[in-house]
């Protein structure tokens, strides 16, 4: 079963605090969450990565593994839910 929301109700539910949690490929990521890699850390373009983004489906961060991309937002006393 799939359920369709738009971006501005999905924003509804829990705004401003709400984010969301997406597994993504590395070569997935749009130009407007560009990748800045730390020295020695290399990034396959097939790599899986977790974006956390906002309520209203705009990126915030990237990281390496789910629980970090959790942890990040939770810092920032978000509430991070995680999307398919």
């Amino acid at each position: 079963m799939k359920n369709d929301i738009s971006r501005q109700a999905f924003a509804d539910l829990g705004a401003p605090s709400l984010v969301y949690v997406r597994a993504v490929r590395a070569d997935e990521i749009g130009h407007e969450t560009p990748l800045t890699p730390m020295p020695g850390l290399q990034i396959r373009p097939d790599q899986i990565v977790y974006g956390v983004y906002g309520p209203s489906g705009e990126p915030l961060a990237v990281m390496l593994n789910r629980d970090e991309a959790f942890a990040a937002a939770r810092a920032y006393e978000l509430a991070p839910v995680s999307v398919h």
